[in-house]
């Protein structure tokens, strides 16, 4: 019982319940803010590829339905590879917004 008393008057465990802590809040970010990798491929989420394509949901929804765009579905939720999602904007890219219009 003594041994529980000192403990809690000691500072150096708070110091560690609140190192406990932070390493505990940092994981909490990294996890909301990187992405599993699998098998070296990175995969989107619709809200992700939406937001950096700038268009909305409902559109994925129409190109996913009309089999333009690549995906996949797992346990009801929609994946997109990044690297077929990339393959697909340099196909259609069409060269115009680098050259210089005369």
């Amino acid at each position: 019982m003594e041994k529980n008393i000192e403990l809690q008057s000691d500072g150096s465990v708070a110091g560690i319940l609140k190192l406990i802590g932070d390493i505990e809040k940092g994981l909490e970010k990294y996890g909301t803010t990187h992405r599993l990798i699998l098998d070296g491929e990175l995969y989107l989420t619709d809200i992700e590829l939406s937001e950096r394509l700038k268009i909305s949901r409902r559109t994925l929804q129409d190109y996913r339905s009309a089999g333009k765009i690549p995906f996949y579905m797992v346990c009801g939720r929609v994946l997109y590879r990044q690297s077929d999602i990339e393959a697909l904007l340099q196909e259609g890219y069409n060269g115009t917004a680098d050259e210089t219009i005369l």
